[in-house]
This record gives structure tokens, sequence and C-alpha cells, in this order.
């Protein structure tokens, strides 16, 4: 064998070697993380925890407000995000292409998905709880979150309408459909799986936020549950903060299980709009 056909293979595989060891430190890392967050856990993972209140006990400290508050915020969230975002997404794309105004929006949705969280946070709290004057609420925490995730939303949808090919729609002005039409009928059928992905990553996003929370004044010490969109509420993140935050080493364990229960609720959402997600894509494909 030549020599330097013999070097370039030993460069070859000492480059493979790293490439590998850079895809094991990682996860070796988060594997140990993820045991030592288990091992914490553990012992405060059962249904006293889950479906209790916070006490100024670590033992006798519950979940259940913050469990529920991140539900609510996030479906409340998503109610808000998704109807402004996608339709935001299809005027851009669909109708305003040469636009001076969709230029410009498009400049400020590129410039708003790299604005720090906290930003979104102090924004919220002129806005929606001063200026509005919804106050500390469930609303006004939901409304701070949707600005928050709707950058995300509209290029994800804006991506997703992109992949629909200018002949389907060609063809359908060519049957004599109107714009709307070939929108409702064509483009949006056809692009619903991507944009249910982006609504996941949005999702993903917004239930594990805690500084827009803090700033607007999420409650960390709460004993019911919100009974309106007006009402106060707490959040897992806000919960979890508060707990690893005392100096009493019992509340570190709590933290553990609430950081579990955030990553499982996470799993849960997410699970169900993959699920969505997949199911829309049969049914377009039992369609054609």
């Amino acid at each position: 064998m030549h020599p330097e056909t013999r070097i370039r293979r030993r460069n070859e595989r000492l480059f493979r070697l790293l490439c590998l060891g850079c895809l094991l430190l990682p996860l070796a890392m988060l594997a140990w993380l993820l045991g030592d967050l288990m091992i914490k856990a553990m012992p405060r993972l059962h249904m006293d925890f889950l479906s209790g209140y916070p006490s100024r006990r670590a033992t006798d400290a519950g979940i259940l407000p913050g469990m529920v508050g991140s539900l609510y915020l996030i479906l409340l969230t998503m109610s808000l995000a998704m109807p402004v975002g996608v339709g935001a997404a299809i005027y851009l794309e669909e109708f305003g292409r040469r636009s001076r105004v969709a230029q410009v929006i498009e400049v400020n949705i590129a410039n708003l998905a790299g604005v720090p969280s906290i930003i979104y946070g102090l924004l919220g709290l002129e806005i929606f709880v001063r200026v509005l004057g919804l106050g500390r609420s469930l609303l006004a925490g939901a409304a701070t979150l949707a600005l928050l995730v709707l950058p995300v939303i509209i290029m994800a949808t804006r991506e997703a309408l992109r992949t629909v090919p200018d002949s389907l729609r060609e063809a359908a002005v060519g049957l004599g459909a109107t714009p709307w039409q070939v929108v409702r009928q064509v483009v949006l059928p056809q692009s619903m799986p991507g944009i249910m992905t982006g609504c996941i990553l949005a999702v993903s996003r917004a239930i594990g936020e805690t500084a827009p929370l803090v700033v607007i004044g999420a409650l960390t010490f709460i004993t019911f549950l919100p009974d309106g969109v007006l009402a106060p509420f707490t959040a897992l993140p806000i919960q979890i903060f508060n707990w690893i935050s005392r100096p009493q080493a019992a509340f570190a364990h709590n933290a553990a299980a609430g950081i579990v229960v955030l990553m499982g609720t996470l799993l849960l959402l997410n699970a169900t709009a993959i699920y969505l997600r997949e199911r829309m894509g049969r049914m377009q494909k039992g369609v054609h």
C-alpha cells in the first residue's frame, strides 16, 4: 500500500473516532445528569406529591397547582398564538410576498426570534398587566408566552407552506378556485404536518420558560387552583425555581421531582401533537 494512502486511512480513522467521542461525551453527560436527577426525584414521586399543594415543609409539599397552571397556560398560549401565527404566515407567503408591509413584517419577525425571553416578560408586564389591566393573571401570562412563540410558529408555518408545489396552486386556479379556496382546500391540508411540527417546537419552548412569568408576577407559593383566565396562577418552572432557591436540602429533592414531572408533561404534550400530526398526514395520503 502506498504510504500516502496509509496516512489518509489512518487520519480518516482518527477523525471517525474523534466524531464518535464528540457524540458519546455529551450523551454520557446527559445520562449522568438524568440518572442523578432520577435518584434525587424517586423518593418524592408519589401521588401525594402530584396531588398536593405547596407547603413550607418539604415533605408535605406538592406540585398540583404548578402542574395545572402549566397545562392551562400552554392550552391558552397555543389558542392565542396558533391562529395569529398561522394567519400571519399565510398572508406573508401566499398574499403579500411583494408588498412593502410584508417585507417590514419579515424583518421584524427575524429580529424577534433572537430577542431574550426576559424582554418579552417586560413587554407583557407593561402591556398586558398594566396598560390592559389584566393583572398578574393566567391570561396575561399566556399572552406574554404567545408573543414569545409567535416567531417560531410563523417561520415554521412559512417553511411548511413553501413545501407545497406551485403546480398544485396553479391547477386549483385553473379549475376556477379563488385564492382563499386554494389556500384553504389545497395548501393548508398539504402543509398541516409541517405546521404541527412548528407548534410542537413552540410548545416545547413555552412550557419551560421561567423568566417572562417571573417578570409579570406569577405566584411562587399558591394553595389553590386557577378558576378562570383572570385568576392568579403559578407554573411548574416557577415552582421548581422556588424550591431550588430554598436553602434546605429537602427542597432540592422536590425540585428534582418537579423537573421530572415537567419533562413528563412536555413529552406527553409532544407525543399528543406528534400523534395528531401523523394522523393528519395519513388522512391526507388516504385522500389522495
